[in-house]
C-alpha cells in the first residue's frame, strides 16, 4: 500500500484524534445544556471530517470519500451555529436561526454533491464563522472568539500555500493549528450554558 501524502494523512489523523478526544470529554460535561449537545455534535462530525480527509489525502481518493468528509464538515458547522443559537439566543431570534442553520446545511449539502469546488465549503464556513464569532462577541465567550480567530490564520495559512518544509506543506500546517483551535473552541463549549427568556 502507498500512501500519498503522509504527513497529511497523520496530521488529518491527529486532528481527528484530539478532537475525538475532546468531544467525549465535553459529553462528559453536557448536562441538559443544548448548546453543549449542539457543541459535542459538531466535535463529532470535525473528527469524523479530519479522519475521511485524511484517509483521502493518504490512501483512498474517491469521490464518495471526499462527498463524505466535505458532508461531515456541513455537519459539524451547523451544530457550531446551532449550539451558539442556544448559548446566546432565545425565543424567536433563536428560532430563525436555527431555522437559517439548517436550511444553510441543506443547500451546502446539495451545493456539494453537486459539485467539487473548494470555494463552497470556504463561503459556508466563512458564514458560520462570523455568526458564531458575533454570537459569541455579543455575550462574550473569549474562548470561542479565539477559536474562530484561530481557524481564520489556519485558513489564511493554507490559502497561502505555506510550507515550512518540503515534507510539511500547508495543508498540514492547518491541520497543527486547527489542533490548537479545537482546544480553544473546547474550552469555550464546556463554559456554554443555555439562554434564557428574561
Amino acid at each position: 500500500m502507498t500512501i500519498s501524502e503522509p504527513v497529511t494523512l497523520a496530521t488529518d489523523y491527529l486532528l481527528a484524534g484530539v478532537t475525538a478526544w475532546l468531544c467525549v470529554l465535553l459529553w462528559k460535561q453536557r448536562a441538559s445544556q443544548r448548546s453543549r449537545r449542539w457543541w459535542t455534535t459538531a466535535f463529532g462530525a470535525l473528527a469524523l471530517g479530519a479522519f475521511l480527509g485524511g484517509t483521502w489525502h493518504g490512501l483512498l481518493q474517491s469521490d464518495l470519500l471526499w462527498k463524505a468528509t466535505v458532508l461531515a464538515i456541513g455537519v459539524a458547522s451547523g451544530a457550531m451555529l446551532a449550539g451558539s443559537a442556544y448559548a446566546v439566543l432565545s425565543g424567536a431570534p433563536r428560532a430563525l436561526l436555527l431555522a437559517l442553520a439548517g436550511v444553510k446545511f441543506l443547500v451546502y449539502a446539495a451545493v456539494m454533491l453537486a459539485r467539487d469546488e473548494f470555494i463552497f465549503f470556504v463561503i459556508d464556513s466563512g458564514v458560520t464563522f462570523a455568526l458564531v464569532a458575533a454570537l459569541h462577541l455579543w455575550r462574550f465567550n473569549g474562548w470561542i472568539v479565539a477559536g474562530v480567530a484561530l481557524s481564520l490564520l489556519a485558513a489564511l495559512a493554507q490559502a497561502s500555500g505555506l510550507a515550512l518544509h518540503r515534507h510539511f506543506n500547508h495543508n498540514d500546517l492547518y491541520h497543527v493549528i486547527q489542533v490548537a483551535a479545537m482546544l480553544l473552541f473546547y474550552r469555550g463549549a464546556r463554559r456554554l450554558t443555555d439562554s434564557v427568556v428574561a
